[in-house]
């Protein structure tokens, strides 16, 4: 055996980022496969590579009998103590067969064997690449579409983008460049198989993290995303240094940061709230653009009622019932809205409770306006 060939293996190894040792035992499982094919040789073969001098070695292993009957797999007393007077019965013995022209055979035997487990480790070595990537976003380009699936090339796989992963308010055109959320990397027989999405909720968290430095450090932290994709999404913020503005960190001046992240997902609407531990907080900044008089919450069913002025109604709803939706989806609240004089009539509140000091933070509630004319 050559050293080019070992040079070769060197070659493999750091161009295509493989273990090494994974190749050679690669090799000589490929020429252990030779010498049985080409030589009926028995099970218990051994194959030796010595890389400094390219050297191959093949060793028979053959067990120490009183009686042979099986010359393959066993050896006499007599002969073994010729090898070595120190074996005895019991022993096993290696015994050099190296074929005279075992080289050129082996070689071409051992061609496509290496040929496969290279190729095999070099999946494994991208299945683990991209396995590390789930569950963050990847820049692509569209290579195909179908009625099932976009297919985007991600530098070494191509990743499939399912109808149901697609927001219905986009179209996917051949060669354009598209950020995707990875949520699955299987491992199959023809290398690694991606699944990416645009409508996870991931997806956004993502984007927010990649433009907010103050998420991305930490400073800032995401506690909650609800989505619907294309259309509209509210995300919970918080700072535990009560001198950081969260939502205006997000926003961004002149709402750069947001709207960065609005044009990437085609105009979707995004609404940035203050995260809260007091339910009634929470709630009511969840339900934003409206304004809200009083959230009525009940701990065991972890339920509230939320009271807003009769021409905030529609608004606290929303479209289709859009708004109190991704309220609940955010917060993990059930939320029901009720307009003041339908509170009243139902006996839900009092006159006097409407008339208590409404505990609002102006400075958010302008931010919200200034944020809703970004989108409108």
């Amino acid at each position: 055996m050559s050293k080019e060939l070992f040079d070769a293996l060197n070659y493999l190894s750091k161009e295509k980022g493989i273990d090494k040792d994974l190749l050679m035992e690669a090799l000589e499982a490929a020429l252990i496969s030779a010498y049985k094919k080409n030589f009926k040789s028995a099970s218990n073969v051994r194959v030796a590579l010595h890389e400094e001098t390219g050297k191959m070695q093949v060793f028979s292993r053959k067990e120490i009998v009183d009686e042979v009957f099986d010359p393959q797999e066993e050896i006499s007393i007599d002969q073994a103590k010729e090898l070595d007077p120190a074996y005895d019965i019991g022993d096993v013995v290696e015994v050099e067969v190296t074929p005279r022209d075992f080289g050129r055979i082996a070689a071409q035997a051992a061609k496509q064997v290496v040929t496969q487990r290279v190729r095999e480790a070099e999946r494994s070595v991208i299945f683990s690449e991209y396995q590390e990537r789930e569950d963050d976003i990847m820049n692509g380009i569209i290579q195909r579409v179908d009625p099932r699936f976009v297919y985007i090339d991600l530098g070494k796989v191509e990743a499939k983008l399912a109808e149901s992963e697609r927001m219905q308010t986009e179209t996917y055109r051949v060669h354009d460049r598209i950020k995707v959320y990875v949520t699955k990397v299987e491992s199959t027989n023809k290398g690694p198989q991606v699944y990416v999405s645009r409508t996870h909720p991931g997806l956004l968290k993502r984007l927010f993290e990649t433009e907010v430095p103050e998420i991305y450090d930490g400073t800032v932290e995401i506690k909650s995303v609800a989505r619907e994709a294309g259309d509209r999404s509210k995300i919970s913020v918080f700072a535990a240094d009560a001198e950081i503005d969260p939502v205006g960190s997000c926003v961004g001046q002149r709402g750069q940061r947001v709207q960065t992240v609005v044009d990437e997902l085609r105009g979707e609407k995004i609404d940035i709230v203050e995260y809260s531990d007091d339910p009634v907080i929470y709630v009511s900044n969840a339900l934003s653009p409206s304004k809200v008089t009083k959230v009525i919450v009940e701990e065991e069913n972890k339920a509230t009622t939320v009271i807003v002025p009769d021409n905030q109604l529609s608004l606290a709803i929303g479209k289709r019932g859009q708004n109190a939706r991704l309220a609940a989806k955010l917060t993990g609240w059930k939320i029901d809205i009720k307009s003041e004089s339908d509170a009243k009539a139902l006996g839900i509140v009092s006159d006097e409770d409407l008339k208590m000091p409404e505990e609002k933070n102006d400075a958010q509630n302008l931010l919200f306006e200034d944020m809703d004319d970004l989108f409108n």
